[in-house]
């Protein structure tokens, strides 16, 4: 098994890890200590090395900040993790709901008098540092050794895991020709930093294993005006590569990259958003050029091969994921469990003799569990799938083709109107944006509202975005593209997202529909004065429970486009299944 089912956190933790760090801070002289749940490298996914956060205050989210000051501690979580980690944390520990409530507004509230609050500097943003300085009032901040790191005994060593080459012909560019074409698009900058993982597996076609569910490796690299790239990664982990680099790539230790800086001459190009204040303060003297890390848009835009790699990557995990529905519908209800449900699952996928790894740890979760948006079954909370509940699995695999992510919610037996009538407002909203057309220019923002309006309509809504980006064999996690209120980049053909919205009744029930989907042209109308518009491709080939839908509440369109996607469903996927689970996916498939 990929996934385990440990509990890796707990509440009980906290308090003595927390007076631990206290002392450090008196010795230090300083009021708090910021602990965010980031490394040095800024991906969303974090290492054991460096999962701080979780280890001080038990939360165990993938975003949020625990600000340690002598008399309180704030544990700062968005919307997706409020129920959680109510659940994670001691008494000692304050959830605060964050960015409602700002993180540097907090601290100057907390340390009304002023005080110094000390950050690492190699785990904060340039961003990060400018906007908290600017919320902190008479607070200031002091760069310092890592805190945590030192009460941390036995924190684990860095990864050193294997790198291997992404072949070209999945990567769809060469990449000698992706180097050549970044350096060539930098301007005045002499060189540009890069310290994103998922950044340098996609310009290098390279993939790691530095963090689960994600296939890439840790290290930091300057790409160079003239097509060069100093990479800055241990060398034991590349020792499997043989020549793929060619001449265009120089490797260094990680333990040179300071110094690599420092030495840099001409115009020096970083991304504020990304980019560590060590970094910034290594290049001290340098003029800096402040702009988008520059393989962000052309990674989010898949070029052919990469989206053929996708559509193959979601046949073979939709048949996977209908064996598995077949499955759930087998069991009696009261005879299986969450992790029963994440077990069957795995197996499935393991079953197509292609699977790499999950893409995240799967969401399985029962009745009320359902309701916790990013739910981690465990061997402690794992509950019995009972007759008349909701059961919401969020789940994806890692191909060396394409990376996947879907979420079904399934009746368990008969379920209540309540659940029948959120769960076809949320359908609503995810057919809205699967039939969407749109001009050319909009971002994410300009279509979040087309998920939510059915279930505004109700007085409903949920607390997460409706769709972030997806990768090519890399973090199902990927920017700069989402639809939510903060997505404001303009969406683009190539680019693959997740159309995801949701309900969730505290204690209770948790829905949640996803497919992913790819920004492709839309054929012209007649008359059409737009001059060029957009549409998305449905990737994700599996059915959605009709036992859940209150058809009356569904327009004629909304009918006609989800009999006709059930019919895609059986036509791309029957000639994958056999006997039984056929049989199902056809019945599953029938019109409304």
């Amino acid at each position: 098994m990929f996934q385990t089912f440990e509990q890796s956190a707990s509440p009980e933790q906290g308090p003595p890890r927390l007076a631990a760090l206290r002392s450090e801070l008196a010795k230090e002289g300083l009021s708090g200590f910021l602990v965010p749940r980031a490394d040095a490298h800024q991906g969303e996914y974090v290492a054991p090395h460096d999962d701080r956060l979780a280890w001080l205050t038990g939360f165990t989210g993938s975003a949020g900040y625990c600000a340690a000051l002598l008399e309180k501690a704030g544990v700062f979580v968005d919307g997706r993790y409020r129920v959680q980690v109510k659940a994670q944390v001691a008494a000692e520990f304050t959830p605060v709901d964050w960015p409602e409530v700002g993180l540097a507004e907090w601290i100057a509230e907390a340390l009304p008098e002023g005080g110094r609050v000390g950050i690492d500097p190699w785990l904060f943003s340039v961003d990060q540092m400018r906007a908290l300085e600017r919320g902190l009032g008479t607070v200031t901040l002091r760069r310092c050794d890592n805190l945590v790191d030192r009460v941390w005994a036995d924190q684990p060593e860095p990864p050193m895991g294997a790198v291997f080459a992404q072949p070209v012909d999945l990567a769809g560019e060469a990449h000698e020709d992706k180097i050549a074409r970044l350096a060539a698009g930098l301007g005045k900058a002499a060189a540009c930093v890069l310290t994103l993982p998922d950044s340098l597996a996609w310009l290098l076609n390279i993939r790691g294993s530095d963090v689960a569910r994600n296939p890439v490796p840790h290290g930091f690299a300057i790409l160079h005006t003239g097509g060069r790239v100093t990479l800055f990664m241990a060398a034991q982990k590349l020792s499997g590569l043989g020549d793929h680099f060619g001449p265009k790539v120089e490797v260094q230790a990680p333990e040179t990259f300071a110094a690599a800086l420092a030495a840099l001459e001409g115009p020096v190009q970083i991304d504020p958003a990304s980019c560590p204040v060590a970094v910034l303060d290594a290049l001290e003297g340098r003029e800096i050029i402040e702009a988008a890390d520059p393989c962000l848009l052309p990674k989010a835009r898949k070029n052919p091969a990469e989206l053929q790699g996708a559509r193959e990557a979601h046949l073979r995990d939709g048949a996977a994921m209908v064996r598995f529905l077949h499955w759930v519908d087998s069991q009696t209800p009261g005879t299986f469990t969450e992790i029963d449900a994440v077990k069957a699952l795995e197996e499935e996928r393991r079953a197509t003799n292609a699977l790499r790894d999950i893409s995240f740890e799967t969401i399985s979760g029962a009745g009320p569990n359902g309701a916790i948006v990013h739910y981690r079954v465990t061997e402690e909370t794992n509950r019995t799938v009972e007759a008349g509940e909701l059961l919401l699995i969020d789940s994806g695999g890692q191909y060396v083709d394409g990376t996947t992510d879907i979420t079904r919610t399934m009746a368990i037996g008969t379920v209540g109107d309540e659940e029948r009538a959120a769960f076809t407002r949320v359908l609503k909203g995810m057919i809205g944006l699967s039939r969407l057309r749109f001009p050319k220019g909009l971002a994410g923002r300009d279509i979040d509202a087309l998920a939510r309006m059915h279930l505004w309509e109700a007085g409903l809504d949920y607390g997460h975005g409706t769709g972030h980006g997806v990768g090519s064999y890399l973090s199902v996690h990927e920017g700069p593209q989402r639809i939510a209120r903060t997505g404001t980049v303009p969406l683009e053909p190539g680019m693959i997202l997740s159309n995801e919205p949701g309900f969730y009744r505290e204690g209770s029930y948790g829905i949640r529909i996803e497919n992913l989907i790819a920004v492709e042209p839309a054929s012209p109308l007649p008359g059409q004065s737009v001059a060029s518009m957009l549409r998305f491709e449905t990737l994700t080939w599996v059915p959605i429970d009709r036992r859940l839908i209150e058809t009356g509440l569904l327009t004629a369109a909304e009918r006609d486009w989800l009999n006709a996607y059930h019919t895609e469903v059986f036509e791309r996927i029957a000639p994958l299944v056999t006997g039984a689970v056929r049989d199902w996916l056809e019945a599953a498939c029938a019109p409304l």
